[in-house]
């Protein structure tokens, strides 16, 4: 079963995760960084066992990015992976966005769900908002995919750009003691 994922199941997706990342399939996640996104999560649970984990993280109202998706090495091929990538698809759907990407290393698995490749550059948010942070940022072989879920209404908001206008920061008047 699918469920959404509680601070119980950190050290699991933790050990899951990682355990991609030493291939070198997908990015190390920590502790805080679980938490932090622990509500863009869902795991795959079986027998009281998570098995496999993903995550729906919003990028904009048009984008979302299935992140962190993987299973355990021994349970692959049993479908749970395209389960994990159906309930983002769900979620995606719940929330009124109408595209989910993905940068993976899957493309046949990608394709078989119905995701597209598209050129990196076509996703300039996803390019500031991770990206810049990311090691592989020089030197990215991922292959970048996406879905459109055609039966979404597109977003009637303002596009958004690289950095904020007209911010201003609060200064706090100079209090002098007596």
């Amino acid at each position: 079963m699918i469920r959404n994922a509680t601070i119980h199941d950190v050290p699991k997706i933790s050990d899951i995760i990682n355990s991609h990342a030493e291939l070198g399939k997908m990015l190390f996640k920590s502790y805080a960084q679980l938490f932090e996104s622990l509500r863009d999560f869902a795991v795959y649970e079986e027998n009281g066992q998570v098995l496999g984990c993903a995550a729906l993280s919003i990028i904009w109202a048009d984008l979302t990015e299935v992140r962190s998706l993987a299973v355990e090495q021994n349970q692959r091929g049993k479908g749970i992976g395209s389960k994990l990538v159906q309930w983002c698809i769900g979620e995606a759907r719940r929330l009124g966005i109408r595209k989910l990407m993905s940068l993976t290393y899957e493309q046949r698995f990608f394709e078989k769900l119905g995701f597209e490749v598209v050129a990196k550059e076509s996703l300039p948010l996803k390019v500031w908002s991770d990206c810049v942070r990311c090691p592989k940022n020089e030197n990215c072989d991922e292959i970048a995919m996406v879905l459109t879920l055609a039966d979404i209404p597109a977003a009637q908001l303002p596009d958004a750009t690289p950095t904020p206008r007209g911010v201003s920061i609060p200064v706090l008047p100079n209090f002098e003691e007596d």
